[in-house]
């Protein structure tokens, strides 16, 4: 198969889809990889070392699509990109479809076969390629958040961890998933006060076991979240359901209620959000303030560090690359029921309930097209 690994052009995503040792991988087990030029520098990957592991460089994004049988990426396409899109082209990235329609229509439309990575689910409900970059996430919210607490940066001027005789400062986490227990261990490890919220019971008390600090965990309804929200002094929404656009938890009301100076950070706002006041933000602009708050709501977090990044994105996507490149989309869907729940879209039809749901279209199984 040829695969093709344009440059992503979201603000300052400095990711790329495929490390020079992916490269080598699928070079070696028969595959052509096709590289645009300049694709791997913001991860530290120069053009040569591409080529050396075997890619054919290539000068631009155009090139590459209209060449490549496969297209792998990091974040959704842009509109700039959507001339691309051709159908039978199978394209694997992230895509947050739900909190998309534009982007949904334009792959349905050009009979795109979407495979996002979010949505790739194994028996156990794990979502491994959507972990490794939620971790990152996780783990990068407590010292964003800390950042902007700072009162150089418009925020209370609170230090998370406190000092002896004085109080540490309060993050609330509304989402005990991935996302939610990385930013735990992190909040908790500076000394944080760090309060929990789910609707999951087990998942609390899973926490409760394996975390250790000033932590408080707490059942999901619409007064503890007032309440808990009320106190934050960072407020982190790190709710997820798979492929479906998130549930508003936090309302105006509640975002009203906080200090002024506070700040919040929607990790689900590429899922549209949990938080009502949200709306996504960019790297190069990340803030605004509403009701005296901070909010933050880059959806590309992980772009930020694309060096860990890339490397945690590449080892958990190469096998699936691997066999859809060594078996072709459809038996390979065939075969492996994670990668076929990860099937958004196929020619011309919404594969995944959950996208079909949030806009009210026809929802058809892949198998029932394949």
């Amino acid at each position: 198969m040829i695969i093709g690994v344009p440059k992503e052009i979201k603000d300052k995503e400095y990711r790329v889809s495929l490390t020079p040792g992916g490269v080598e991988s699928l070079v070696h087990a028969g595959h052509q990889v096709l590289v645009q030029r300049g694709a791997g520098i913001g991860s530290g990957f120069s053009d040569e070392q591409y080529e050396g592991s075997g890619a054919r460089i290539l000068e631009t994004a155009e090139e590459v699509y209209a060449t490549a049988e496969m297209i792998l990426k990091v974040k959704e396409p842009l509109p700039s990109e959507y001339s691309f899109l051709r159908p039978g082209l199978l394209l694997f990235t992230y895509l947050h479809l739900a909190a998309n329609e534009a982007l949904t229509r334009v792959l349905l439309e050009r009979q795109v076969n979407a495979i996002a990575y979010e949505t790739v689910q194994l028996a156990n409900g794990s979502l491994p390629l959507l972990t490794p970059m939620s971790e990152v996430a996780g783990r990068m919210v407590v010292q964003i958040g800390a950042h902007y607490l700072e009162e150089t940066q418009g925020g209370r001027g609170i230090l998370l961890g406190g000092v002896p005789g004085v109080r540490q400062g309060s993050v609330v986490i509304i989402g005990g998933g991935t996302v939610g227990t990385n930013a735990a261990q992190i909040a908790l490890g500076i000394g944080a006060r760090v309060t929990v919220i789910d609707v999951n019971l087990e998942r609390l008390r899973y926490l409760s076991e394996v975390l250790h600090g000033n932590l408080t965990t707490i059942a999901s309804n619409r007064r503890n979240i007032a309440e808990a929200v009320r106190r934050a002094e960072l407020l982190i929404g790190a709710v997820l359901l798979p492929g479906a656009k998130a549930p508003r938890l936090v309302s105006e009301e509640m975002v009203a209620s906080m200090a002024p100076g506070s700040v919040i950070i929607d990790v689900s706002v590429d899922q549209g959000g949990c938080i009502e006041t949200i709306h996504p933000t960019t790297h190069s602009a990340p803030t605004y303030v509403k009701h005296g708050v901070i909010h933050y709501a880059v959806p590309n977090i992980p772009g930020a560090v694309p060096r860990t990044s890339t490397y945690a994105l590449s080892n958990a996507t190469l096998p699936y690359v691997l066999k859809l490149a060594e078996l072709g989309f459809a038996e390979a869907v065939r075969r492996d029921e994670a990668l076929r729940l990860g099937v958004n879209t196929f020619a011309g039809h919404i594969t995944h309930k959950a996208v079909a749901d949030t806009f009210g279209m026809e929802y058809v199984p892949v198998m029932a097209l394949i």
